[in-house]
């Protein structure tokens, strides 16, 4: 009897270090995956990715036309005079500084655009990966990309992914 007494006991030692010793194990994810490959990450993507092409595809429009009217200020330089061209050359130097200016704007939007999803994104993720933490009884967890070799069975990436398809459908970027 007191073998086995001794037996349990040992045992429960074991499980108590086994369950210390699994908690104390760090765990990663990759924030870039599920930038990317979350719905609601996806979606944001999209969404900006259609802006910027948007506003590129009217910024072409824009620079087409103050090149063709380039072409017909050079065309026309032997016969108006030498004060009209200067005027002309002077607004069409305006247009490309303003077209320029739309350029910047456009960009310096979508950035924030981006920057603000991003944010978004990570202030819905805190509280799932959290909640996650304390399910699985996990006491760190660290992004892939400051990791240089981790083992494949402590990555949660995809188990956050699905946690957060379920409760975080979109971004608002607006």
């Amino acid at each position: 009897m007191k073998f086995y007494k001794k037996i349990t006991f040992i045992w429960i030692i074991f499980l108590i270090f086994q369950t210390n010793l699994s908690a104390d194990t760090p765990h990663y994810l990759d924030f870039r995956y599920i930038l990317n490959q979350s719905d609601a990450g996806k979606k944001a993507q999209t969404y900006l990715k259609n802006q910027l092409d948007n506003g590129v595809k009217a910024l072409q429009k824009k620079e087409k036309a103050i090149q063709e009217e380039e072409r017909k200020i050079i065309q026309q330089k032997k016969v108006i005079s030498a004060e009209e061209y200067k005027k002309k050359i002077t607004a069409l130097r305006t247009k490309i500084e303003s077209l320029q200016k739309e350029r910047n704007s456009l960009l310096s939007e979508v950035s924030k655009k981006r920057s603000k999803a991003r944010t978004e994104l990570l202030k819905n993720l805190n509280p799932i990966i959290k909640d996650y933490m304390k399910e699985k009884n996990i006491r760190m967890v660290l992004d892939k990309k400051s990791m240089l070799l981790a083992d494949e069975g402590l990555d949660i990436t995809k188990d956050i992914v699905k946690i957060l398809n379920s409760k975080l459908k979109s971004i608002k970027l607006n």
